[in-house]
């Protein structure tokens, strides 16, 4: 078994490497927390399959206004 620090690298290279898969993977995993919430607010009247696309909506939606407060205020950056 690998200890954390050699861990910790691997995972570095392969965000460099496919940082799109990297991403979305991390989405999902989010998404596994998310999902259930959303289910249970909602109290069983919209389907499993509806909370996870709720879920990811609203992920995308706080990924796009995080990105665009940091371009409106660091145009510079882009």
């Amino acid at each position: 078994m690998m200890n954390l620090p050699a861990s910790i690298e691997l995972v570095k290279i392969q965000l460099r490497r496919r940082p799109w898969a990297s991403l979305i993977f991390l989405g999902m995993c989010l998404n596994l927390i998310i999902a259930p919430a959303v289910y249970g607010a909602a109290g069983g009247e919209i389907e499993r399959s509806s909370a996870w696309a709720i879920g990811l909506l609203g992920l995308l939606t706080l990924g796009l206004s995080i990105y665009l407060f940091v371009v409106i205020f660091q145009p510079e950056r882009f």
